[in-house]
């Protein structure tokens, strides 16, 4: 039975290595690649592969977010994420969101066409190093709308700009990031910000 493929991963050489390398397998087909996160959700839904390899980072939508939509539209897509930022919050974003896979860019090809044939089989694999990671880094004290704003206010936008994305008055959004501050021990939201992406919970 041949167990067919999808990967999705913004840099270009990367995607074509691992696509000449999984084809050099008897029982895997790559049967679509993808640019970026809109995309690999587009060419699924077309292709309707067994497997989709995620890009954690991903322009359009991120990994976690196209597994979540792959859970809805294709339940009988499993999916898995590479990734070379193994932060701690992504891990457990991953796991809520149904993904099967959760390992590192620094896999051998061999060893990722091992796990895409356990995750098809109905296996679930997180590479072990990544998962003690997660489990030191502990859970995110932040709540879902902190993490919703915060993230928002990542990129430097003003309070009125994060306000108007949110559908939120900019009273109530200068609340939730001077919580969120208080909580990260930050200073301020850019701070703040910056520490809750290194530890992946925004």
């Amino acid at each position: 039975m041949t167990v067919r493929v999808l990967l999705a991963d913004d840099e270009h050489l990367i995607r074509g290595a691992l696509a000449a390398l999984l084809a050099l397998e008897d029982d895997l087909e790559v049967v679509a690649e993808a640019a970026s996160g809109t995309e690999a959700i587009a060419m699924a839904l077309v292709h309707r592969p067994d497997v989709a390899v995620l890009d954690l980072q991903m322009p359009g939508a991120d990994g976690v977010t196209v597994a979540t939509t792959l859970r809805a539209e294709l339940p009988d897509c499993r999916t898995m994420i590479v990734t070379s930022h193994g932060l701690p919050g992504h891990l457990k974003r991953a796991l809520t969101a149904g993904v099967r896979g959760f390992v590192p860019k620094t896999l051998s090809a061999q060893r990722l066409a091992e796990i895409i044939r356990a995750v098809h089989a109905g296996n679930r694999y997180v590479d072990p190093e990544l998962a003690a990671d997660a489990i030191s880094a502990g859970d995110s004290p932040l709540t879902a709308r902190e993490a919703e704003v915060l993230d928002l206010a990542a990129d430097g936008a003003p309070i009125a700009e994060i306000a108007e994305r949110a559908s939120l008055s900019q009273g109530t959004v200068r609340n939730y990031l001077s919580s969120a501050a208080s909580k990260l021990g930050a200073e301020n939201r850019h701070t703040a910000a910056r520490l809750a992406r290194r530890r992946g919970w925004v």
